[in-house]
């Protein structure tokens, strides 16, 4: 499960308590979660800062924080806990990257 729980984003802090509820979900049809956390970035609190400048550049980066996890680590399945419009197309982005098949990858 890819998380992009930060507790510096006021948008993603809840993504954390959630995660224990998908967790459960996953137990409770045979599976065993396991969690990673990847990078994320909140516009409202860049915003007008130097911050600013990585928002476009951190789908890529947030993407490439779960590339390297997932298929790489033989998983059957991959859930990814999102919010924004930075962390969530860069979250559809990544598995696509692992495809060598894939234009991005």
């Amino acid at each position: 499960m890819a998380n992009t729980w930060i507790e510096i984003g006021p948008c993603n802090y809840h993504l954390r308590e959630l995660a224990q509820h998908v967790k459960e979900g996953i137990r409770a049809a045979g599976g065993t979660p396991l969690e990673f956390n990847t990078v994320s970035i909140s516009d409202g609190i860049t915003m007008g800062t130097e911050g600013m400048r990585t928002s476009l550049v951190s789908r890529e980066v947030i993407a490439d924080s779960i590339e390297p996890s997932y298929p790489r680590q033989s998983f059957d399945a991959l859930v990814r806990l999102v919010r924004l419009d930075k962390p969530f197309p860069a979250a559809l982005m990544a598995p696509g990257s692992s495809n060598p098949r894939s234009p991005r990858g």
